[in-house]
């Protein structure tokens, strides 16, 4: 295993390396190191966006939430990604369009000068900075999960997330996002190959697709169904789920930037569609492996069951694939979202160019350490964890559409999402409930958001008519 081990890493480093290397350039401006260029096409740019999208939290979350939840997880995430690659579409267009004429620094950036309101920039990195660092410690803690218990003997549990940081921060600093961009393909590659591996060898050890499906409705038959047998899948969750995971182009900075950077707008257009295949693709496996687990590991633990159909149930060289791709896997949304965080910071700065690279640098640093700490807090539930994030961030959705659409957005947009993200943000550390009349509050307040932000929109597009 240990040989196998060191032959895939290294030549997963290798390439890693290669990459670092084609991306340096000694004489770089701060442009060219956080935006590539702005020069990626077509397949860079849907591996970059897939690998950063289906990150840790798909391969590792997605197997054991279908085991657990059972086959709502697929309407959860396969059928909100497919409505996400349509909302792509005209979302990379207007976002284009305004960053041509406003120029783009990152998204707090435009957004202040849209709004020409420092306050709404800040509101913007708050959101990024108050999920993003959480949904990042998600991805470190899922692969210091499984490594540990695959490894129990190897590393102190908190090495391998310091490992994972320092290589990340190594390529990054060396390449910037060329070096991100080419990584993530790297690592989207790895990652899709591997998960199908593992998921047709579980399809296999659970007698087939046929089979297995009759096991389970043997077992626990509510898993073939709606709810669920938590009864988690309710509509008003799907629904939530569906919005927030829609507007993750529009709330997450690290997918917003790449749909600037991209060549063309046709390059964009076609990422999109490369996009929502890669979603099926990506997805189906992980029923698999979670159909397997439902059968033979109903009631382990989220480790036990990960290291278990992950690792020990394959074959020496898969299992020890598996650790490399998992291990790209957490690395590709590590570097892209604490590389974004860097960006969005820099765009709000007042600077020489010189000085505005070497704030990025350090505060790329800053964020990878409290990573680091907040990793070794975060529970074992990843997807649920991850769609806290997803949420957290859309909060903030009306002010960055507001100024997407139009030249002069309304200001009131800045004080409805304050008081969205605010409330939100209140519900999560308890002080108001999380659910009232029997719905989720996200749901609630998607709803809310929705009405207010037409009510602003169309009143505002009459005024500047008139």
């Amino acid at each position: 295993m240990i040989g196998w081990l060191v032959f895939f890493f290294g030549i997963f480093l290798a390439m890693l390396g290669y990459a670092s290397y084609r991306s340096y350039r000694k004489n770089r401006t701060s442009d060219d190191f956080i935006f590539a260029g702005s020069n990626i096409g077509t397949i860079l740019g849907f591996l970059t966006f897939s690998a950063a999208l289906f990150s840790a939290f798909t391969f590792m979350g997605m197997p054991d939430f279908f085991r657990t939840h059972g086959v709502g997880a697929w309407i959860f995430l396969a059928l909100s990604d497919a409505l996400m690659v349509f909302f792509l579409i005209w979302f990379g267009y207007a976002l284009r369009k305004r960053a041509t004429i406003r120029g783009y620094k990152g998204v707090a950036g435009l957004i202040k000068s849209c709004y020409g309101n420092s306050f709404a920039g800040y509101l913007v990195f708050a959101s990024a900075f108050l999920f993003l660092i959480p949904y990042v410690s998600i991805q470190i803690r899922g692969i210091s999960i499984f490594l540990d218990a695959a490894f129990p003997d190897m590393l102190p549990y908190w090495s391998w997330s310091a490992v994972l940081v320092f290589i990340m921060l190594i390529y990054s600093e060396i390449g910037g996002l060329k070096a991100i961009v080419y990584s993530d393909a790297i690592q989207g590659v790895i990652m899709l190959a591997v998960i199908w591996i593992i998921g047709l060898t579980c399809l296999s050890l659970a007698g087939g697709l046929e089979d297995g499906i009759a096991k389970v409705s043997a077992s626990n038959k509510d898993l073939l169904s709606l709810p669920g047998p938590k009864g988690l899948f309710s509509s008003p969750f799907l629904i939530a789920s569906a919005i927030a995971i829609v507007l993750i182009p529009v709330s997450q900075p690290q997918f917003t930037t790449r749909l600037v950077v991209m060549k063309s707008l046709k390059s964009v257009h076609r990422m999109a569609y490369a996009v929502g295949i890669f979603a099926i693709l990506v997805i189906l496996p992980t029923a698999f492996i979670g159909l397997y687990g439902a059968i033979k590991y109903p009631d382990a633990s989220t480790a036990d069951f990960l290291s278990q159909a992950l690792l020990f149930d394959q074959e020496v060289p898969v299992a020890a694939l598996a650790v490399v791709g998992l291990f790209a896997a957490c690395l590709s949304t590590t570097n892209a979202q604490i590389f974004a965080l860097g960006t969005e910071l820099r765009s709000l700065l007042k600077g020489t160019d010189q000085a505005n690279m070497r704030i990025t640098k350090l505060s790329i640093l800053a964020f990878s350490l409290i990573v680091l700490v907040f990793s070794t807090y975060m529970s074992d539930e990843l997807v649920l964890l991850a769609r806290v994030s997803f949420a957290g961030t859309s909060m903030i959705a009306p002010v960055v559409l507001g100024a997407v659409i139009f030249s002069k957005p309304p200001k009131a947009l800045i004080g409805l999402s304050t008081i969205a993200l605010i409330f939100f943000i209140m519900s999560i550390v308890g002080i108001v409930p999380d659910k009232y009349f029997g719905y989720p509050l996200d749901f609630l307040m998607y709803i809310i958001l929705f009405v207010f932000t037409t009510i602003l929109m169309v009143s505002h597009q009459k005024t500047q008519k008139q």
